[in-house]
Parts: structure tokens; C-alpha cells; sequence
């Protein structure tokens, strides 16, 4: 089910990017420290021969933080291409008309503000969300199929080997720093962009992958030695719980503000409507 969540996770973003054609609302430091964090994550568990879950987990996350990554300068670079050109034309435009047009008319065109429209997403989120729910329960449901016995066999599971070795422990503490300062300049970013172009979906998952990936190194032993071993991938997981659910509650918090500004703005035009028809 791990898996299953981090495949689901980053889907979102690398979609809504690509209606958006832009990754601005992902925070370019954020990106690299998570990247960072994946990479020394992915050695450090090669080298202390954690589970294999857990190293196909970190390639994972490599591939999909340099595609995030790819998409943010990807996007701008097209952005400052179509902006330049933009301006070439409206110089030409404007050099070619001075001497006809009229100067008011000329800045009151210059002048109006253009609006960007977000793009529907590709299913609406009371059907998206249940959807990737449903995908990550099935999952797990055929992991656990296809990693049962038979039903009438008993076998106890062996011990897992633990080794305590310092270069791999090193780099594992390290991911975990990496992981935490990550969401710090996201959500930092997410107070100037109000989380725009960010998608909601991706930090719901990266809890719901974080709990099962705890849960997976919890469940396979409970011994000191193992839990010391795992220690640095348990707290770069579990800490990262809860600065994922201060992203959530800027999601919460942004959405209620617009949607009182909105009903606000809406009964202002109702009264100016009313004055209207009362002196017409």
C-alpha cells in the first residue's frame, strides 16, 4: 500500500503542471531538498540493506522530483519565450499605430489586465479522490493476495538481519534532515502563491504514504536493534506527517478566505444592482 501511495502521490502535480503549463506553485527549493533527501535516502538504504520495498520506494521518488523539477524550468523557460515575443509584437503593433490611434484608446488597452483561467481538472475531486483511494486499497489488497500462504500453513517469519553501520546511518539521518527542511520553503512559498498551482492530492498521499511506510518497518519487527537501525528513516517519515498537515490546513485556511471574499464580493453587487434599479 506504500507503493501504492507513492505512485498516486506525485500524479497530481505532474498532472496539474501540464494543464497549467507552469510549476510555479511548487517551490523550487522544496523540489531539490526533497530530491537531495531521496537520493542520500536511496544509498543509505542500498547500504544498510533495508527492505526492498523501501529502496524501490526512494528510486521512485528520485525519478519523480527530477520530473517536477524538469517541469519547473521546462515551463518558465516557455513562459519567458511566449512573454518575449508577446512584447516584440505589441512594440510593433504599437509603433505602427501611434501616429493613428488615439493616445486613450492606446492606454486604455495596454492597461487592461488580462486574467488566467485554471483549467478543469481531468476528473472533478469527488470523483478523483475516491478513485485513487479505491486504487490504493486495491493494491494492498493484491499485495497481500499475492504475499499469503496457504491457508492451512503456519510459518513464522525470521528475523530480519540488522546491521548498524555508520556511513549508511550517516546518510539516512541526513535524508531525514533533507525531508523535514523540505516542506519548509513550500510552505513558505504557499503564503505568497496562497497555494495556487499546487496540488492538494499530492500532500494527502504523501501522509497516507508516510503512515504505511512507517508502518511497513514497525510491523516487520519491534526489536531495539531494528527500530536503532531504522531510526532515521522512521523519523524523517513520521516528522514529515505533520508538516504535510500544516500544507493541508494553508489548503483549508486559503480556500475558506476566498470563499468568504467571493460571497462577500457577491453581495456588494447585489446592493449596487439594487441602488441601481431603485433610481432607475
Amino acid at each position: 500500500m506504500s507503493i501504492a501511495c507513492w505512485i498516486v502521490v506525485y500524479t497530481p502535480q505532474i498532472w496539474e503542471n501540464f494543464q497549467l503549463k507552469s510549476g510555479e506553485g511548487l517551490s523550487v527549493t522544496f523540489i531539490v531538498l526533497w530530491l537531495l533527501g531521496d537520493i542520500t535516502n536511496l544509498i543509505g538504504g542500498a547500504m544498510a540493506k533495508l527492505l526492498p520495498t523501501m529502496i524501490i520506494l526512494a528510486l521512485y521518488y528520485t525519478i519523480c522530483d527530477l520530473i517536477l523539477l524538469f517541469q519547473v524550468y521546462y515551463y518558465r523557460r516557455l513562459a519567458s519565450r511566449s512573454s518575449s515575443s508577446s512584447q516584440i509584437q505589441q512594440q510593433d503593433t504599437t509603433t505602427s499605430d501611434s501616429e493613428t490611434s488615439p493616445l486613450l484608446a492606446t492606454s486604455t488597452s495596454t492597461s487592461t489586465p488580462t486574467h488566467s483561467t485554471q483549467p478543469k481538472p481531468f476528473l472533478p475531486p469527488y470523483l478523483e479522490y475516491p478513485l485513487l483511494l479505491l486504487f490504493v486499497l486495491g493494491a494492498g489488497v493484491v499485495a497481500w493476495f499475492l504475499t499469503s500462504g496457504e491457508p492451512d500453513e503456519i510459518s513464522i517469519p525470521e528475523k530480519p538481519p540488522v546491521e548498524l553501520e555508520w556511513r549508511s546511518q550517516l546518510l539516512g539521518y541526513t535524508s531525514a534532515v533533507l525531508y523535514l527542511g523540505s516542506r519548509v520553503p513550500q510552505i513558505a512559498h504557499n503564503y505568497k502563491t496562497r497555494c495556487a498551482g499546487l496540488s492538494l492530492a499530492m500532500f494527502f498521499f504523501s501522509i497516507s504514504g508516510n503512515i504505511t511506510y512507517v508502518m511497513s518497518i514497525l510491523l516487520t519487527s519491534l526489536e531495539p536493534r531494528y527500530i536503532l537501525a531504522n531510526a532515521s528513516w522512521l523519523a524523517g517519515s513520521g516528522l514529515t506527517i505533520f508538516l504535510d498537515l500544516f500544507v493541508l490546513a494553508q489548503f483549508a485556511v486559503y480556500a475558506y478566505q476566498d470563499k468568504k471574499l467571493a460571497s462577500e464580493g457577491k453581495v456588494f453587487a447585489d446592493d449596487e444592482e439594487r441602488i441601481d434599479e431603485r433610481t432607475a
